[in-house]
């Protein structure tokens, strides 16, 4: 995408989020993949801002979940988070917020087909979330999460189903512990397979590949439950509470900063 073409796509964006237009150069880091760095098209990855971002996400859904679903137990309210933090779901959002066309990657990775790049477009996700939060305080990047990725999620019926949210809570009731994964990927940095491992009460139960670390432990949280279910009775499904509201905290203009 031609440089003028591009800064207006980010200049819609951060009028969506309520950011100043004047802060694009800041929000720019938030697109930069690490498979830029490496080809010399960029000084810095989006890494660091990625780590920051996981953790406003995090604290913003369980907030609005916690405020929301005010008769779930713990163990739903878990489950509806790992669903919207999962790599699928924030990629969905970011690729309808229009992401993958401001996305800076290495040749490489850009060339493979876009299921392959969906990772990317959800650590731009965090990403985005870590620069929000630092120009235009935690509120701004609350509002801002719940009203683009949670409500639109809900009100599209998302799957909850996420097995590792599933596996651990199960395997913590009957056996009192957590699931253990170990990982490794094959491939070149561009373009890496994933395969994990997941055990239960010390017993390898299965493994799963993906395009991601994340995706591969889903998969064999997913294999694992379908093996553990033909053994058990009390792999089904859960019933889920519904919510109390579901509500926007809106900003009033003249606390949000301006350039």
């Amino acid at each position: 995408m031609a440089g003028e073409q591009r800064r207006r796509r980010l200049r819609a964006l951060l009028k969506r989020a309520g950011a100043p237009a004047g802060k694009t150069v800041a929000f720019e880091a938030a697109f930069v993949h690490e498979s830029a760095v490496r080809e010399k098209l960029a000084e810095r990855s989006n890494e660091r801002l990625e780590f920051l971002g996981d953790a406003v996400l995090g604290f913003v859904v369980a907030r609005s979940l916690y405020e929301r679903y005010r008769d779930a137990s713990e163990g739903e309210l878990g489950l509806r988070k790992a669903a919207l933090v999962a790599d699928a779901a924030l990629a969905a959002t970011a690729e309808r917020l229009g992401f993958d066309e401001l996305l800076i990657l290495g040749a490489g990775l850009a060339k493979l087909p876009p299921a392959r790049r969906r990772s990317a477009l959800g650590d731009a996700f965090e990403a985005f979330l870590a620069v929000l939060s630092r120009e235009c305080g935690l509120e701004a990047a609350a509002e801002f999460v719940v009203r683009e990725h949670v409500v639109p999620f809900e009100q599209a019926g998302a799957e909850l189903e996420d097995p590792k949210s599933l596996l651990q809570e199960w395997t913590q009731r009957r056996f009192g512990t957590v699931p253990a994964y170990s990982a490794r990927f094959e491939g070149p940095d561009h373009e890496r397979t994933f395969f994990a491992e997941v055990s239960v009460a010390g017993e390898v139960r299965a493994e799963g590949s993906g395009p991601s670390k994340k995706a591969a432990e889903r998969a064999a949280a997913a294999w694992a439950l379908e093996r553990l279910g033909e053994r058990y009775d009390d792999l089904g499904p859960k019933a889920l509470s519904a919510p109390s509201s579901v509500q926007t905290k809106r900003i009033p203009a003249s606390k949000k900063q301006r350039s």
